[in-house]
């Protein structure tokens, strides 16, 4: 996949560099020389440019590319109007980082895909996360074994748990399933939020759009979700 990532911090940085490893192709963006001169050779390609400006930002490779982040963390407002003129533009799928309860509420109202919130998640997990089909996150407890949330793939609709066995043929466990339900947030903004559906059981049956919380090694929780 081609990613672009607005903002080479700390944060943005690490990432880049884990899908780059993970053998993705991606562009990193920053203002500041110095950043985009010390990952030149770590990813892809380097782009010294502000993002905040309009005329700028036409000289991105903005539609070939499968998603865009926006990582800008340390001036919320560069990352908000960055943030509004990939909408303009009309990036496939948009990632934008939130700093603060209030900026990330901005960010919803301005409907982006998905928000990052890195002083709780790590670039490790982003990474795994966009590199799997279908994850939606995931968390990894050790070297090999992760708890990963992933969307029902189409193929497991309808089925019970003990129909799919998934513990023999992956040795993968299920430990619960995740309902996505609509509230109104501080601006009344309609928003999802996870509804946990219970300890998951053989008579557990998925549903089209809900989320399963899945426990194993991650190399065999890959290949499951490759091969549906």
């Amino acid at each position: 996949m081609k990613y672009v990532i607005l903002g080479l911090g700390n944060f943005g940085s690490s990432l880049a560099q884990k899908l780059v490893g993970m053998g993705h192709e991606v562009i990193g963006v920053d203002h500041e020389m110095d950043k985009v001169n010390a990952l030149k050779e770590q990813i892809t390609n380097t782009i010294c440019l502000d993002i905040t400006d309009q005329q700028a930002i036409t000289n991105l490779p903005l539609q070939d590319a499968d998603i865009v982040m926006v990582c800008i963390g340390e001036d919320q407002g560069a990352n908000i109007m960055a943030t509004a003129l990939m909408k303009q533009a009309g990036v496939k799928r948009l990632i934008a980082r939130a700093v603060s309860p209030l900026h990330e509420t901005i960010l919803e109202a301005m409907q982006v895909d998905e928000i990052i919130h890195p002083e709780e998640e790590t670039a490790e997990r982003w990474a795994n996360k966009l590199n799997i089909r279908g994850v939606v996150d995931s968390y990894e407890l050790t070297d090999e074994y992760s708890i990963v949330k992933a969307k029902v793939p189409e193929a497991f609709v309808g089925k019970t748990l003990e129909e799919l066995s998934l513990r023999r043929d992956y040795n993968v466990l299920v430990l619960t399933t995740i309902k996505e339900v609509e509230e109104k947030n501080r601006l009344g903004i309609t928003r999802k939020v996870n509804q946990v559906q219970g300890v998951a059981s053989s008579l557990t049956r998925l549903e089209e759009g809900h989320i399963i919380v899945l426990y194993g090694e991650i190399d065999h929780i890959q290949k499951l979700l490759k091969e549906v």
